[in-house]
């Protein structure tokens, strides 16, 4: 079944304190664009998201929104400086005998000084990082899919059922066709009575008349390309994959046909069933562009 382009899909995990939020956001678009926005520490992974989210969605603009939290208990570790810590206890022991300072020197004291005591994150299990990622982001794609079949399902319906209305206008215009000759022959040939007083008609050259007459206004085999490029939007829209490009290829020479259907036809009846195919053209050209 087609997808819409547009679509919303959510997918998270919570694991030893360590959450991701996988927002994905899409929206119709000529071509495949992949936008992620995702927290600094986990800029390694960009290119794997946007290779992972363009296998699932070949057409449309993607925006992706990814949130990190990692709650764990050995997220932070303190690291003392020994070195540091000691340079300072042998600055405050020298102070104290060269000064006849009391020598207090305590833990929370040498604690306090700077960079004794530094606290940073524990190093990242890459790995493990990027399966929850992996898992969450997969979710909101299974999720967005969800939502863009349904949504495709009632554009599908939709296109399908103007294009019924699209055949039953040019089947009125392929049964009003042979009549546009004849009626074209009976007012030239009373035309011409009516000027020459009732005078017999030259049948010679009022049949070289109707005939380039009827050449000129040959819709045939217009109608016959009408009808098979309706026909191959049909069988594109039973189709399971990605068909938004032949579809647009297809609605212009849609539009193409019913075109050259109305400046050659010189009839009033056809004209107007011409008018109202390319409404419904206009209709199916705004849907089919959110078609993946």
């Amino acid at each position: 079944m087609l997808r819409s382009m547009t679509g919303y899909g959510r997918g998270e995990i919570l694991e030893d304190g360590t959450r991701f939020l996988v927002e994905l956001k899409t929206v119709n678009h000529k071509y495949s664009d992949v936008y992620v926005k995702l927290p600094r520490q986990l800029m390694l992974f960009e290119d794997k998201v946007v290779e992972a989210v363009k296998l699932r969605i070949s057409r449309g603009k993607a925006d992706v929104f990814i949130t990190y939290e990692n709650y764990g208990k050995d997220a932070k570790q303190v690291i003392l400086d020994d070195q540091l810590a000691e340079a300072y206890i042998n600055a405050c022991s020298h102070l104290s005998s060269e000064y006849k300072i009391k020598n207090d020197i305590s833990v929370s004291l040498i604690s306090g000084f700077p960079d004794v005591l530094r606290v940073e994150k524990e190093p990242e299990d890459e790995r493990r990082l990027w399966k929850m990622l992996e898992t969450a982001l997969n979710s909101a794609l299974d999720n967005l899919t969800d939502m863009r079949k349904i949504e495709g399902e009632r554009l599908v319906a939709d296109v399908l059922e103007k294009l019924d209305m699209m055949a039953g206008f040019t089947e009125k215009i392929s049964k009003r066709a042979p009549f546009v000759i004849t009626e074209y022959k009976e007012k030239l040939e009373s035309r011409i009575k009516e000027l020459m007083n009732q005078q017999a008609v030259d049948e010679t050259r009022l049949a070289t008349e109707v005939a380039f007459f009827a050449d000129r206004c040959d819709i045939n085999e217009e109608i016959v390309r009408l009808r098979s490029h309706i026909s191959q939007t049909r069988s594109c829209l039973c189709m399971d994959s990605p068909v938004g490009k032949k579809l647009d290829f297809l609605v212009q020479e849609l539009n193409r046909e019913i075109n050259t259907i109305g400046s050659k036809a010189n009839d009033l009846e056809i004209t107007k069933n011409v008018l109202e195919v390319k409404t419904v053209i206009d209709q199916i050209r705004e849907q089919i562009q959110n078609i993946e």
